[in-house]
């Protein structure tokens, strides 16, 4: 059984300190250790409700970022969505009703890829909608090329599916010593490409999301919902993308009420609808093993 007040506890010291142990992150806020650790063994792990996740900024990895809409019959949904996630660069594919029926995906596509788009998405539908997505406030993207061993991308995976993973395990995986690693993890940082860290929570915790597109963004909608767990994009060619994540054991009806006057159009996605779950980006599958650049989009099916 999940408790919101335990889980947001949990949040807010992960916020705090995403990589802190738990015994020094019990000494700093002086918490009972074995009561902290408790809390841990409950609710974090990829397979739990909450991670740590590092920032990655795959423009200057050489990918752009896109969100589809795809129209899908009912009884297609579930071999659909697992068609996709046989190709690494959809890390999100999952149920949506709305103003399209179907499926709804994250694309994270190399830039040199971008004319191949159309002929992607239509082996999964023929009706179907994307745009190009950016990180709200827009700002200038700086896009850069894979130039690393394969090695970084499976450091890259790790760091991604969780940044609190044992040093050890990491050592294990890539066949390395610490001093490389470390080596490797300051590179990144020195390149903008790591850029931080952030507690993601998975959808055992919030299963279903709405999903609205907005042409503008009114200011009544940013001070009402500035407290709340809101995901804004800039899509182009122009609007906006708004998420709100929230658990099936909410009032969606409500939900829907209190969103829906701030956006054009609207739907929900139902993240626990299949076994699937949100599987992630996976650099280790998505790059070629001699590291010399991404495979083709229309590679995996």
């Amino acid at each position: 059984m999940i408790s919101r007040e335990e889980l947001e506890f949990l949040i807010n010291l992960l916020d705090k300190y995403p990589l802190e142990s738990i015994n020094n992150i019990a000494k700093k806020e002086n918490i009972i250790y074995a009561k902290l650790k408790k809390l841990f063994d409950k609710y974090y792990g990829p397979s739990k409700s909450v991670t740590v996740s590092a920032s990655i900024s795959i423009a200057k990895l050489g990918l752009m970022s896109y969100v589809a809409f795809l129209s899908v019959p009912r009884e297609n949904i579930k071999p659909t969505i697992a068609k996709m996630y046989r190709n690494p660069f959809i890390p999100v594919a999952v149920p949506f009703f709305g103003f399209i029926n179907g499926v709804s995906t994250v694309m994270y596509i190399p830039l040199e890829q971008r004319d191949k788009i159309d002929e992607l998405l239509s082996r999964y539908s023929p009706n179907y909608e994307y745009y190009e997505a950016h990180a709200y406030p827009p700002r200038k993207v700086e896009f850069g090329k894979w130039e690393f061993s394969y090695d970084y991308a499976l450091l890259l995976d790790i760091l991604k599916r969780d940044a609190r993973t044992p040093m050890k395990e990491i050592e294990e995986a890539l066949g390395k010593k610490r001093p490389t690693i470390r080596y490797m993890i300051n590179r990144l940082k020195e390149l903008g490409i790591l850029r931080g860290f952030m507690t993601v929570v998975n959808e055992e915790a919030y299963n279903r999301g709405f999903c609205g597109i907005a042409r503008s963004l009114s200011k009544e909608f940013l001070d009402k919902f500035k407290e709340h767990e809101i995901m804004i994009g800039v899509i182009k060619p122009a609007g906006y993308l708004i998420e709100w994540y929230f658990s099936s054991e909410e009032d969606i009806y409500q939900k829907i009420l209190e969103f829906s006057k701030y956006v054009d159009r609207f739907g929900i996605y139902y993240f626990d609808m299949f076994d699937f779950g949100i599987r992630g980006f996976s650099f280790s599958k998505a790059v070629k093993k001699d590291g010399k650049g991404y495979h083709s989009i229309l590679d995996f099916d």
